[in-house]
């Protein structure tokens, strides 16, 4: 294990990245090769993974065994569930989700991606550029990843040639830009070999960029969310019901985004009305502001109709709240989403009833053309929607904040996730036509 003390990891700063890539590219391999290139892999893991190794015949550890940790996963040799993983060095700590490349499990990668500051893709050197990097590509440029790393792997069964590695780099590139992906870095490497994944390589000397873990440690991480719309959803109301304190109401959530101070004014939506904050409360302690990602309990000044699926914002700061909701959304269920498709979506905490009004369109990954009024997405493809909701909800765009910028649709019958949605994110749809669906009895 590394010898990084405490007091290093409290002074270095976090990085949350996901890998992605088809199947057999070797996702799970690469990660495996950073934790035990890192030192991050505990002996009984270690030993642990060797036995299973020696078990299917194989002379090394296979390293993707650290991560495959299914035994569904470890009897088929691919990566079906996200596996997360948590390791430091003395630079930075990271956590990263290993996430499937099987189309099957795209929706998985949605997943592993959503809370991302960077996206590791693997390209096979003998492949190349295929329909799931797109996709992938394609999905870290809606979530808005603002860095993605193109790992061309298995540059040892290309004989480590500069030309493969280049015409691959290009391709990719191009096709990121135009999808909006503001920066690629691309690598030539060898998860199996550990060829530029930790050390650089000595079958590479042509290629004079940093290792996948240098480039991990030294990319630049913001995490300022603090300066941004200040937004606290509602989980829960908190009335202890005390002696010592037999008037308390407290609201209790995570704040997404931006800080909250004692004395100022808040606007509760949907319902718009307004108070100050009285108090504020961080784990049983009054504090007079908290900021961006701690669980807070705030009090305010007068007593107001609020329970979970509210949402607190500064007045001066209050986003719209609209029935009408257009974004584009990446759909993972099987069964299909159709214009006139009766949904739950959940936003933040609260979830209301809505419609599926129209499909604008269909993005065709091979060429980034999109396919007009397709009447329906099916499993993986990415589309823009336009939703009518029973009752307004207060969105901010995802490029204002990917924590209330987004959703998710539910089917209410069963509970099932159909589709994750980007409020506002765009591909330039075509103008809308009139829906079939407008006269259902569902017309909100």
């Amino acid at each position: 294990m590394s010898t990084t003390t405490t007091e290093e990891l409290s002074a270095t700063t976090l990085l949350r990245f996901a890998t992605a890539g088809s199947v057999d590219d070797g996702k799970s391999t690469l990660v495996g090769r950073l934790l035990h290139d890192s030192k991050s892999v505990l002996t009984d893991q270690l030993e642990a993974v060797e036995r299973a190794s020696a078990s299917r015949g194989q002379e090394g550890p296979d390293l993707a065994l650290l991560t495959d940790g299914l035994r569904a996963e470890r009897e088929q040799g691919i990566t079906i569930d996200v596996a997360y993983r948590y390791f430091a060095t003395p630079r930075r700590r990271f956590i990263l989700a290993d996430t499937p490349g099987h189309v099957q499990y795209t929706r998985n990668m949605v997943t592993g991606a959503s809370t991302a500051e960077l996206t590791v893709i693997l390209v096979d050197a003998r492949n190349g550029v295929v329909e799931q990097t797109r996709r992938h590509a394609a999905i870290a440029a809606l979530l808005r990843v603002p860095h993605v790393v193109l790992a061309v792997n298995k540059m040892d069964l290309v004989e480590y040639r500069e030309s493969v590695f280049a015409a691959i780099a290009e391709e990719f590139t191009a096709y990121a830009t135009e999808l909006g992906v503001p920066e690629v870095t691309a690598i030539p490497i060898s998860a199996l070999a550990g060829d530029n994944v930790v050390e650089p390589s000595a079958h590479m000397d042509w290629y004079g960029g940093p290792t996948v873990l240098e480039h991990l440690e030294t990319v630049p991480v913001s995490h300022d969310l603090a300066h941004c719309h200040a937004r606290l959803p509602v989980q829960y109301v908190i009335r202890p019901q005390t002696a010592e304190h037999p008037d308390y109401r407290g609201y209790a959530g995570q704040i997404a985004a931006g800080t909250f101070r004692v004395g100022e004014e808040v606007t509760v939506l949907p319902s718009g009305r307004t108070s100050r904050i009285s108090a504020i409360d961080v784990l049983g302690r009054a504090v007079r502001e908290a900021w961006t990602t701690q669980s807070v309990t705030v009090l305010l000044e007068d007593d107001l109709d609020i329970s979970r699926g509210d949402l607190l914002v500064p007045t001066k700061d209050a986003p719209p709240t609209t029935q009408d909701v257009e974004a584009t959304v990446c759909h993972v269920a099987d069964q299909p989403l159709t214009v006139g498709h009766r949904v739950l979506i959940k936003h933040g905490t609260r979830t209301v009833k809505a419609i599926v009004k129209d499909i604008p369109s269909r993005l065709t990954l091979d060429d980034l053309s999109l396919h007009p009024h397709p009447g329906q997405l099916a499993a993986n493809d990415i589309g823009r929607v336009k939703i009518r909701t029973a009752e307004p909800l207060p969105v901010d765009s995802y490029a204002d904040s990917r924590r209330t910028g987004s959703f998710i649709l539910i089917d209410p019958s069963d509970g099932t996730t159909l589709t994750a949605g980007m409020v506002g994110e765009s591909f330039a749809s075509p103008e809308p036509v009139k829906d079939p669906a407008e006269d259902d009895g569902w017309d909100f």
